[in-house]
């Protein structure tokens, strides 16, 4: 089997099958099982699910790393907030990657939904004249796990 090496930096948080961790200096850590997990960029807090793209996010982030009760409500949540979103866009693309987004749930594949879902952020802010970034840091620029298989 082989392992997964993340590299977080001094104040960085991770979440890993639910449970936060925050990191008080730079450090590297090996999973060695499968988890779900999600780092820095890549959580949102509550407070910052603002808006109908957001609320997406927030409901996949919930359905990814939240324990069963959680993932479920989840799941619920991100079904309800993708059909209101595509209901409500005149975009034909964001409504294809919004069925991608509900693709990837049915699948069960949540951090996939989660990439996609940043696309509808970043397709929402250019539409409402937002500020990219301004509650999910910088959704194009999410940081991505530096990875070393071993």
């Amino acid at each position: 089997m082989t392992n997964l090496v993340l590299e977080l930096h001094a104040g960085e948080a991770i979440i890993v099958n639910g449970a936060s961790f925050r990191f008080r200096t730079r450090s590297r850590i090996e999973l060695t099982t499968r988890a779900r997990f999600l780092f820095g960029k890549q959580i949102m807090a509550p407070e910052h699910a603002d808006s109908p793209a957001r609320r997406i996010y927030f409901a996949l982030q919930l359905a990814y790393i939240g324990d069963e009760e959680e993932r479920v409500r989840g799941l619920e949540l991100a079904r309800a907030a993708i059909a209101e979103f595509r209901g409500a866009t005149t975009s034909a693309l964001a409504r294809e990657i919004l069925d991608r987004v509900l693709a990837a749930v049915e699948a069960d594949e949540c951090y996939a939904a989660m990439k996609l879902a940043r696309r509808i952020i970043l397709h929402e802010d250019s539409v409402l004249g937002r500020r990219a970034g301004k509650r999910v840091a910088k959704p194009q620029a999410v940081i991505e796990p530096q990875i070393t298989i071993q």
